[in-house]
């Protein structure tokens, strides 16, 4: 006789995007740890905090893993402190961590990004604030020359010569990220990060091909999206991380134009949407609860035909369970509940009555 089917199955469904299939849907965010060299030969290269980070997490049954925020170069940075996939001394210590998640079941992603007028700060249990060069910061870049906040350095307003160079730096980190044996990418438009910043009128005033309109505001992350996708192989899967809403009253990013950006990002080769939220404006009144952000990515769901993925302050596996199981996501991505427990996964199982995955040497504690 064969074993009653478990109570609660979507979160413990695999799921396949394009080529590669994931083994479940419990995700893990892309969280900085900003504990790499600020400068010198090893700048941005991985260390053994990072390997021990992300290896805790597969052990512990994530089904994809998206490395933190890795910069695409020097100035993408958000701090001095951040990872980075600008060369091949930082490719050659990314494969150490590949390598591991996938002998686990995981499969290994990563998030490719550029800070904008958000980079050149500290450590955020430093405060974060903004750094000279005297503390191994540099002059941010962005849209238009407006400061993040007040107390902020007036970022360098791009020009349309170094906005193709960023598209290229972002192409250029896709094929890195192959070399280390990535099997997602995932390019970060959200957070109020130099793409965020070019969707959103509060911080893009530029009047050229790169500004005012929605098609213009969102030329770069699509010219992103071409030239990633361009190198990035067509068997594996490209995803998006967006802020659904500026949480401003007036002149922001709304879910209006998320919606209709994501079906342009589908076009565009997006597989997958990661709907978070917020991070553009400082002081922004922000309405903070279990699952807040979640009907932003049900409101993609229901009016594309765009996968997503939802995320901010989920905790519970039958929280998560109800995301899926209501069609609201197809998928959860768990932060800061990863950071207080990385083997969250095996525990969501256990309660949810699905079998958890546990590498041999852990057998007897199932």
């Amino acid at each position: 006789m064969s074993a009653a089917p478990a109570p609660f199955a979507a979160l413990f469904a695999p799921y396949a995007l394009r080529s590669v299939t994931v083994p479940n849907r419990v995700w893990m965010a892309a969280m900085c740890q900003y504990s790499a060299e600020p400068s010198g030969p090893n700048a941005g290269v991985a260390g053994e905090w990072h390997f021990a980070h992300y290896a805790a997490r597969a052990v512990g049954g994530a089904g994809l893993i998206v490395q933190e925020a890795t910069a695409v170069s020097p100035e993408g940075r958000i701090s001095p402190y951040d990872l980075g996939i600008w060369n091949d001394t930082q490719v050659e210590a990314l494969r150490r961590i590949t390598a591991f998640l996938k002998s686990q079941g995981t499969v290994p992603g990563i998030q490719i990004a550029h800070a904008g007028r958000k980079a050149s700060t500290d450590r955020t249990w430093k405060g974060g604030a903004p750094l000279g060069a005297d503390a191994h910061g540099w002059q941010p870049v962005a849209p238009s020359a407006v400061p993040f906040a007040e107390g902020h350095p007036v970022p360098h307003e791009l020009t349309v010569d170094e906005i193709h160079e960023i598209t290229g730096q972002f192409a250029a980190a896709a094929e890195r990220a192959l070399a280390a044996g990535y099997e997602v990418v995932e390019i970060h438009g959200a957070h109020g990060y130099l793409l965020g910043e070019f969707l959103s009128p509060h911080s893009n005033r530029r009047t050229d091909a790169y500004g005012g309109s929605f098609e213009n505001r969102t030329r770069l992350a699509l010219e992103v999206v071409d030239a990633v996708r361009a190198v990035w192989p067509a068997e594996l899967p490209l995803l998006f991380r967006i802020s659904a809403t500026d949480w401003l009253e007036e002149d922001g990013w709304t879910a209006d134009e998320t919606v209709r950006l994501a079906g342009l990002l589908q076009d565009h080769g997006v597989d997958l949407l990661d709907v978070s939220t917020g991070g553009l404006a400082p002081g922004v009144s922000i309405p903070v609860g279990p699952g807040y952000q979640v009907p932003f990515a049900a409101r993609v769901k229901t009016e594309t035909t765009l996968a997503v993925a939802a995320v901010g302050l989920i905790t519970e596996p039958e929280q998560a369970e109800k995301i899926l199981a209501n069609g609201e996501a197809d998928a959860v991505l768990l932060g800061r509940e990863l950071l207080r427990d990385p083997y969250w996964a095996r525990r969501a199982a256990a309660e949810l009555g699905a079998e958890p995955r546990t590498p041999a040497p852990y057998h007897r504690s199932w």
